[in-house]
């Protein structure tokens, strides 16, 4: 096994692909280039280098990664996912065309980056307020959409063709200062302190009646299937306060440690971590490639 850091330069990956002639690559990298998006490009530049890779496949990366592209195919396919619109850079917000209150992201960017409790807005002034944020702070164009009250319930998925859910898994506020809502800020995921102060832990989504967790495993598939998905991935869900679920978006190729919900819900299913790598890497292994194809006639 060798660990490669990469941060700017094509070179190194080439050179180990080449050189070492991997079995199979474990793909973990977030950014290239210091550029989210860019992720997508190194799973590419693998494929073109017919090295087998574990983790989500190009395809797949694009089109989740683009928020309002996946939501458009979620929609297409007649799966919920709230209303939204896009503003990009350099254009005005206009007049609101969602009713309040409103959520506002960054398009691309994963990790919640950007995201606080002021991103929820009740008011045109608050909503160009906060696209302007995004548009400058972040420096990515807005996802505006429909803030959806209810509950962040998480559910993990591994597969290429055959798919594998694991239970629902929720993230629980139990000490939320008064007027803030239970959304996934930057500082819930990444704050230590503020995750203490707040009471904040994830688990087992508890009092779920069983046909809704089927619900969610099926929708979880659903999507999974109509983004082109492979690996293992993370769907993220928001429960309304009715038991209505919407799918806020997927995350291929989510956080692996073992505290994380895709890790812990699969302990949870009885798929210790170490089986649950080995799956991964099994899964990389069994990818089917335009060019494993074009190596295995009649395959």
């Amino acid at each position: 096994m060798q660990f490669l850091g990469v941060s700017d330069d094509l070179t190194p990956i080439r050179q180990h692909v080449e050189g070492w002639a991997p079995d199979v690559v474990f793909n973990l990298l977030m950014e290239f280039q210091d550029i989210a998006v860019y992720q997508t490009h190194i799973a590419s530049y693998l494929e073109l280098l017919r090295a087998p890779q574990a983790g989500c496949n190009p395809r797949g990366l694009l089109l989740a990664r683009d928020k309002a592209l996946a939501k458009k195919i979620l929609r297409y396919h007649r799966i919920p996912t709230p209303a939204f619109r896009v503003v990009r850079r350099g254009q005005r917000v206009g007049a609101p065309r969602l009713d309040f209150p409103q959520i506002v992201k960054s398009l691309d960017e994963e990790a919640s980056f950007g995201i606080s409790q002021s991103s929820i807005v009740s008011d045109e002034d608050a909503l160009r307020e906060r696209v302007t944020f995004v548009h400058e702070r972040v420096g990515r164009d807005a996802l505006v959409e429909d803030y959806i009250p209810g509950r962040e319930i998480t559910v993990g998925v591994v597969g290429n063709t055959r798919l594998r859910t694991f239970p629902p898994w929720e993230l629980f506020f139990e000490r939320l200062p008064e007027g803030s809502e239970p959304i996934a800020t930057s500082r819930a995921k990444w704050d230590p302190r503020y995750q203490r102060q707040v009471g904040i832990r994830n688990g087992p989504a508890e009092a779920l009646p069983e046909a809704l967790a089927v619900r969610l495993a099926r929708l979880a598939k659903r999507v999974y299937r109509a983004l082109e998905l492979s690996g293992y991935a993370r769907i993220d869900f928001r429960l309304r306060e009715d038991g209505e679920p919407f799918v806020l978006e997927a995350n291929p190729n989510p956080d692996l440690r073992e505290d994380e919900d895709l890790a812990a819900s699969a302990a949870a299913a009885g798929l210790a971590y170490p089986a649950l790598i080995q799956r991964i890497v099994n899964l990389g292994l069994q990818y089917r490639t335009a060019w494993r194809e074009l190596e295995t006639p009649g395959a």
